[in-house]
């Protein structure tokens, strides 16, 4: 059975909005300015997760957003995210723009239940918010990978949204990356 990893970029304050500030936001573009001389550590980080994906899950903007981003370029990261096999979940799509990519519709949760039982290894979800709103009101992520960077942004759209109920964590591992960033790994406490 797969393990459903969120793993985000977002601020001190949890915005994850328009991080490279193309679509607008009052602050958006605050990856490329809190990011500094860490961008390296990143990376490495970045890659290693792709290492060990079996797949990714990921919303309709995000395929935009990545596909027209990665389906051209080449090189051992690359190769890795196009390789894998994506699942785009949405209810308008029917052409994915990233490689490799299944469109997901209709009963989200029950195919993404499904997923899991069919996959062996890491199913990570990069940004799509709103599917991550989703995914935790129904119980379905297993663990959080949270990239911190170092700035405050006070408003924009954050990771959680509201939730029907409290959803307890546990905090898995502390890792600096670089000089400025911090992952945090949280697991999620399932209630009995």
């Amino acid at each position: 059975m797969a393990k459903l990893v969120v793993s985000e970029n977002l601020s001190l304050d949890g915005v994850v909005e328009d991080p490279t500030g193309e679509q607008g936001f009052l602050h958006g573009g605050w990856f490329d300015q809190s990011v500094g001389g860490d961008r390296e550590a990143w990376a490495k980080v970045e890659y290693a997760e792709a290492l060990r994906a079996a797949a990714l899950l990921i919303g309709r903007r995000t395929d935009e957003y990545f596909g027209s981003r990665w389906n051209s370029r080449s090189g051992d990261w690359p190769d890795r995210l196009n390789g894998l096999p994506k699942y785009v979940v949405s209810t308008t799509l029917e052409d994915p723009v990233w490689v490799n990519s299944t469109v997901l519709s209709g009963d989200i949760v029950a195919q993404i239940t499904k997923l899991k039982r069919e996959i062996d290894g890491e199913i990570v979800v990069y940004a799509s918010r709103q599917l991550v709103h989703t995914l935790m009101e129904h119980d379905l992520v297993d663990e959080l990978r949270l990239i911190v960077f170092p700035v405050v942004l006070g408003s924009g759209e954050r990771l959680f949204g509201d939730t029907e109920d409290k959803k307890p964590l546990h905090l898995c591992s502390v890792q600096a990356v670089g000089d400025g960033l911090m992952l945090l790994t949280y697991g999620i406490i399932r209630e009995v």
